[in-house]
């Protein structure tokens, strides 16, 4: 997905236009709950997402397993993984922000499901407990296939990403669906102009960047998986915790970049809505494009953030005129097969229910 430090999902690479203004996501982008329960709940409240703990969090003899991978051995936990999957079973490879919002969702869909989280450390295992999602650590070497796997796991933690997505497709039993969620950066287009889901890519080896997505999406699409490419992913948690470019630049106040530079957005709750659509339509080697048809340019997203009144600080300027441009994301093509929506058609819309 299109991740901007400001946007992330998710797990993802900065946009291209924007790849000298954000530093790489710090490891505690897997985490965007509290360190507590109270915290968790806190967040829910106040943001409407709905989540709640105790509906989450069911009192099976599998969770009871999960929470002794805080300071488990490899050896316990390949020894607790080895469970009877279901037919709605979900594994989430890198549960961060975008990858607990699928889990809530996929949970109030399927009632009675196992979720997984698989993880690179045991950092955060207690939260996903917490949600009633299954921990386990990368390189277990389960015995488990899963029917549903979903890989937002971001680049940049990796040194072989096309190496994990390969490794996570062996968790797949190849009857429900595989998804592998990607960005919009690979589409070659940097003039402001159209691009929709049949926009050709950046050819392989102009951008170290777009290479590490292309390859992933190579394996993702070899052995029957789909791709989801994501624009900008935004959130707001609480006022003073948004995610999204537009939080970035009001701390900043002057930013130098051209300010009609175009970015494409997609709330964080609708992208997790989008993957579960695709996930449920059990299609094989399709990629699809995320976004919610609405692009601005710099200036727009910042006068509607000044605007709003929502906001104590107030943004001051872009001074930037060399840098490149971006283009227009059209996913019509994607909602029409898929049966989808948004719950937020636009930035603008979004800053009203703050």
């Amino acid at each position: 997905m299109e991740t901007i430090v400001a946007f992330s999902n998710a797990n993802r690479p900065h946009a291209q236009p924007l790849a000298g203004l954000f530093k790489p996501l710090p490891s505690s982008y897997f985490s965007f709950f509290a360190s507590t329960s109270s915290q968790c709940q806190t967040f829910f409240n106040k943001r409407s997402i709905s989540l709640s703990l105790s509906s989450l969090t069911m009192a099976t003899p599998l969770q009871a397993s999960a929470s002794s991978t805080i300071g488990a051995t490899n050896d316990e936990l390949k020894v607790s993984s080895a469970r009877l999957v279901g037919e709605n079973d979900l594994l989430i490879v890198g549960p961060g922000v975008l990858g607990r919002l699928v889990a809530q969702k996929w949970r109030e869909d399927h009632p009675g499901c196992q979720i997984y989280g698989q993880t690179v450390t045991t950092d955060h295992h207690e939260e996903l407990i917490e949600m009633g999602i299954n921990p386990s650590l990368k390189g277990m070497n389960s015995s488990n296939k899963f029917p549903y796997v979903i890989f937002c796991a971001p680049p940049s933690r990796s040194a072989d990403y096309a190496g994990d997505v390969r490794e996570a497709g062996l968790s797949w039993n190849g009857e429900g669906s595989f998804l592998f969620t990607s960005s919009s950066a690979p589409y070659d287009c940097n003039d402001n102009g159209p691009c929709d889901e049949d926009t050709p890519v950046v050819p392989v080896g102009r951008s170290p960047r777009t290479d590490v997505l292309l390859k992933a999406e190579k394996v993702v699409l070899e052995f029957g998986g789909c791709v989801i490419r994501l624009a900008g992913l935004y959130i707001s948690f609480m006022q003073f915790n948004d995610r999204g470019a537009h939080s970035y630049w009001l701390s900043k106040g002057t930013v130098d970049v051209r300010p009609d530079h175009i970015l494409n957005l997609i709330h964080y709750e609708d992208a997790a809505s989008l993957c579960i659509a695709i996930l449920k339509k059990r299609l094989r080697g399709r990629i699809f494009l995320g976004c919610d048809n609405h692009p601005l340019s710099r200036q727009e997203i910042m006068d509607l953030v000044n605007q709003s009144g929502k906001f104590s600080k107030k943004f001051e300027a872009f001074t930037g005129t060399s840098d490149p441009l971006g283009k227009k994301l059209n996913n019509s093509k994607t909602r029409l097969e898929i049966g989808w929506e948004p719950k937020y058609p636009s930035f603008a819309q979004f800053l009203e229910t703050l």
